[in-house]
């Protein structure tokens, strides 16, 4: 059966894509976009000023109302403002930070040779989950799972017998529909905690949000979505793709190809390091007194949960990419000498000038959102429409998160839509006793759900013209009428499995409550 599109397509689905692309594609750079909000913001503050709105903060009881920047206090204070707001942007250091270490580890191989080596070495009726679950793991590093992994799908199924778009498919659903799911912390939870700090300091100022913050939901989600993308990939998908290869394999591949002496040494050096950091991570957060020595990452108090351990679990991100890097690129001969680790570095930090640029932008429209206060005037007022909705914590977290997954179908950035979100959804729930971490746990479900059928996704051409590898009439319908399944499946069942969580009222990370109790007013 083939699974060429039509070639004028003129089913609902197919007129519904077309118009969700064209008004994906009027919308500004997201950076343009972040400059326009914070112009407007300016522009909103001297409207509700002049109106004299005003809120009772519910937490302190003190009169609210917006503050005037169109005023010259307030052009006083953008110019001040202006670097140190991109400067102290929480997320900026430690994406930064992490992406150094990360770039090591990628620059050196072994990213690409842990991917390799877990997909080639499953048996054939593991080839799906073992495809779905590698490409949840590969969110841990960025990109490499769109531009590694999913290519590489094709070519093992084609090798099994398989139809290679299904294997595609597979990887592709755990790459981009499981991304906010993982065993290990990636670069995207420093960014987002950093961004759900910022937005809860408009309600409670030393309000801290851990990098950690979502890790127990992403834990348990990793084997969920592994077990519904294999699942959608044999009983929904399979049949449209039978398993008749296209084409043969291409052996010269070196994504194809079985590690080298010289990279399973780099595995093992690899692993050798990254078990002796890790036993010496062990030893300093068993409580004092345990083994000699042994606490020296635990709080004053001996608290592991507000401790430098995870306090400074961005750092520990770097030294494991660093330490790992190193220690398989000197195994596989792929690092001679400092400055290829220094190049690691660099060739990370390169990637990341349109994401700088954005930030400034989105600094900016987050400082001046703080300043003038509408984000807790909003968060009161929808607080109170919410309570009067008189909806359970379920059903509104639910439609949270259908909100969510309908606005990623025109805004592709996790980071983007969340720095515009964040300030005003994250103080409402809070004002409605809802945590932080809780409100981030429910974006991300939505935000990944619908990447995998959005044109609006960044590696979305990349994916058709790995399809048109294989299918070379294949276009935006193919790919959505692939993809479709997963993400009906993916919502549905990880919206479940949030429900239940939240019911049994289950921390979604370390010292991350589902509920906000706001601090003592001093």
């Amino acid at each position: 059966m083939s699974a060429s599109t039509p070639a004028a397509p003129r089913s609902v689905m197919d007129r519904f894509l077309r118009a969700v692309e064209r008004g994906g594609n009027a919308l500004p750079h997201p950076a343009t976009l972040f400059a326009l909000l914070a112009l407007a913001v300016i522009v909103l503050s001297w409207i509700t000023a002049q109106l004299q709105l005003s809120v009772t903060h519910p937490a302190t009881g003190a009169t609210v109302s917006p503050v005037n920047l169109l005023s010259v206090e307030g052009l006083h204070r953008i110019l001040t403002g202006l670097v140190t707001n991109f400067t102290s942007f929480a997320p900026l250091g430690t994406v930064l930070v992490a992406l150094i270490g990360i770039g090591v580890a990628e620059h050196s191989g072994l990213i690409g040779a842990a991917l390799r080596l877990l997909v080639l070495s499953s048996p054939r009726f593991l080839l799906t989950p073992v495809l779905v679950f590698a490409g949840v793991m590969s969110n841990m590093a960025s990109e490499i799972g769109y531009v590694l992994l999913v290519p590489l799908a094709a070519l093992i199924f084609q090798s099994a017998g398989r139809h290679p778009i299904l294997g595609m498919a597979a990887a592709f659903a755990g790459v981009s529909g499981g991304y906010s799911a993982n065993l290990l912390i990636g670069t995207i939870d420093p960014l987002l905690s950093g961004l759900s700090q910022e937005a809860a300091h408009i309600v409670d100022a030393g309000y801290s949000v851990s990098p950690l913050a979502n890790w127990y939901f992403m834990v348990v989600s990793t084997p969920v979505l592994t077990a519904l993308g294999w699942f959608v990939t044999e009983k929904i998908v399979a049949p449209r793709f039978p398993d008749t290869p296209t084409a043969s394999t291409d052996e010269s591949d070196p994504n194809a190809q079985r590690l080298t002496p010289a990279e399973r040494r780099g595995m093992w050096f690899a692993v050798i390091a990254t078990l002796v950091f890790t036993l010496l991570l062990v030893w300093a957060t068993l409580p004092p007194g345990s083994v000699p020595g042994a606490g020296f990452l635990r709080g004053p108090d001996g608290d592991l949960l507000k401790s430098p351990f995870l306090s400074g679990v961005v750092a520990i991100i770097f030294a494991y990419g660093v330490l790992a890097g190193i220690a398989y690129g000197v195994g596989a001969g792929t690092i001679k000498s400092d400055a290829d680790v220094v190049k690691g570095m660099s060739a990370s930090m390169g990637t990341l000038a349109g994401y700088l640029v954005l930030v400034f932008f989105a600094a900016q429209f987050v400082a001046f959102f703080n300043w003038t206060q509408l984000g807790l005037v909003f968060a009161v007022e929808g607080a109170e429409a919410l309570k009067s909705l008189g909806l359970p914590t379920v059903p509104m977290f639910l439609l949270f998160i259908l909100l969510t997954a309908s606005v990623n179908l025109l805004m592709g950035s996790a980071s983007a839509k969340w720095a515009l979100m964040a300030p005003v959804f994250v103080p409402m729930f809070m004002l409605l006793g809802y945590s932080p971490e809780i409100t981030q746990t429910a974006y991300r479900v939505g935000d990944s759900v619908t990447n995998i059928i959005s044109p609006m996704m960044s590696y979305f051409a990349l994916i058709i013209a790995f399809f048109q590898r294989y299918e070379p009439k294949a276009g935006i319908g193919t790919l959505v009428a692939t993809m479709l399944p997963y993400s009906i499946v993916f919502f549905i069942g990880w919206s479940i499995m949030f429900g239940l969580w939240v019911w049994a009222e289950i921390p979604v990370g370390p010292g991350s409550p589902l509920h906000y109790v706001p601090s003592v007013p001093r």
